[in-house]
């Protein structure tokens, strides 16, 4: 592998075709990318993979749920995520002005992550789930202890580590990639305690973190296995995993 990387490097330094063996690799890269999108969905594709990871957990909950900052619920893949949470009592959206925001749906609920959570709202669900809202929220700690705020037992977060600047004018900026360890230390701060925290750490595309954090853990470790294995997210983007 060394041996080609030398030659590859020595063709890219090359006077006159330098700049077109470049050209080259990065069509070839781009190529590649797209070709892995299609082989591994649930691997690469962000949307995939964090929609498998949910369903793994969702029908554990049967209580309360809502999907927070969640616009028409839909998980891009087709369906909803109202349909996989199997075993809940009941299933509000909430939503936010501007584009993307309030749909006027049935049991739709007004909330601003930013701004003080309303009283008759805390502790009202089982599950509080927000799906790559969080980047998006200047406030992120506030946005995290009104989420936290509404559920008594468990928060479902999905949050970028690595992905494009994303943004609609006058509705919502592109503000934030926080760490694994940065959201498990303010769900901390919230009386969480994260049980279960994975990414999809791919070299090809986008990194998404899943994470799944409860007041009394030992609640559903008896149920079910959860596994922490997000902590160092982006060995394998960079290709760093086998550095020594």
């Amino acid at each position: 592998m060394k041996i080609l990387e030398t030659l590859l490097t020595g063709l890219m330094r090359l006077p006159l075709i330098g700049k077109l063996v470049q050209q080259g690799v990065l069509a070839g890269h781009r190529i590649s990318v797209n070709a892995m999108k299609r082989i591994d969905r649930d691997g690469v594709r962000p949307r995939n993979w964090s929609n498998a990871e949910l369903r793994k957990f969702a029908p554990l909950f049967d209580g309360a749920v809502i999907n927070v900052s969640g616009w028409r619920d839909e998980d891009k893949t087709g369906g909803h995520y109202r349909d996989y949470f199997t075993a809940a009592t009941s299933y509000n959206t909430s939503n936010y002005r501007g584009e993307s925001g309030i749909t006027g749906a049935d049991g739709e609920v007004f909330i601003d992550l930013e701004a003080d959570l309303p009283q008759e709202l805390a502790a009202q669900y089982q599950v509080a789930f927000n799906h790559t809202v969080l980047e998006h929220v200047f406030d992120i700690r506030k946005a995290i202890a009104n989420i936290c705020a509404l559920s008594h037992d468990t928060v479902i977060l999905v949050t970028p580590f690595l992905q494009q600047v994303h943004y609609i004018e006058n509705s919502f900026g592109d503000w934030w990639r926080p760490t694994p360890m940065c959201i498990e230390r303010l769900l901390e701060e919230q009386g969480f305690q994260v049980i279960h925290q994975s990414s999809n750490d791919n070299p090809w595309y986008i990194v998404y973190v899943v994470t799944v954090a409860c007041r009394n853990p030992e609640k559903y470790r008896r149920r079910q296995a959860f596994s922490k294995t997000a902590k160092d997210t982006g060995v394998i983007h960079f290709g760093l995993a086998d550095a020594e």
